[in-house]
């Protein structure tokens, strides 16, 4: 399984109700609310089974050398299978050749494992989203 861009209308719509259902549909959150207003600066990746996409992941940077990691959602059923090591990989292999030093992102608390393990590290506490699941900021150094 490799992780790629979404290329089509379609992709990027399969790309999306993939991040709803996992990241925002539990906690009753609108279609509409896994987007933001940097989804035309960032670096989308999917990986896919059978053409279908089973895990997604977004980079974009905050300055010419911070990049952040927002979005990563695996399918319920492949969760704990590589899928995310894969979209993790290839958004850190992205980020780098556009000359970022350093990624971060903000790490549901049930994530900060799957993070560690990758070379990321706490930096401190971050925000509370839908005021019941707690998030980790988090930091990696580039090699």
């Amino acid at each position: 399984m490799k992780a790629r861009e979404p290329k089509t209308k379609k992709e990027y719509e399969r790309y999306y109700d993939l991040r709803w259902r996992i990241l925002r549909e539990p906690w009753n959150q609108p279609r509409g609310s896994e987007k933001d207003e940097l989804e035309g600066q960032s670096i989308h990746l999917m990986a896919c089974e059978k053409g279908k996409p089973v895990g997604v992941g977004r980079v974009h940077f905050n300055s010419s050398k911070e990049a952040q990691i927002r979005y990563m959602a695996v399918e319920e059923g492949l969760q704990g299978k590589g899928v995310g090591t894969i979209i993790l990989r290839e958004l850190e292999k992205s980020a780098k050749r556009k000359a970022a030093d350093h990624i971060i992102l903000n790490a549901r608390e049930s994530a900060v494992g799957f993070y560690k393990k990758h070379g990321y590290r706490i930096v401190g506490k971050a925000h509370t989203l839908f005021r019941v699941i707690p998030h980790y900021k988090m930091r990696k150094k580039l090699q």
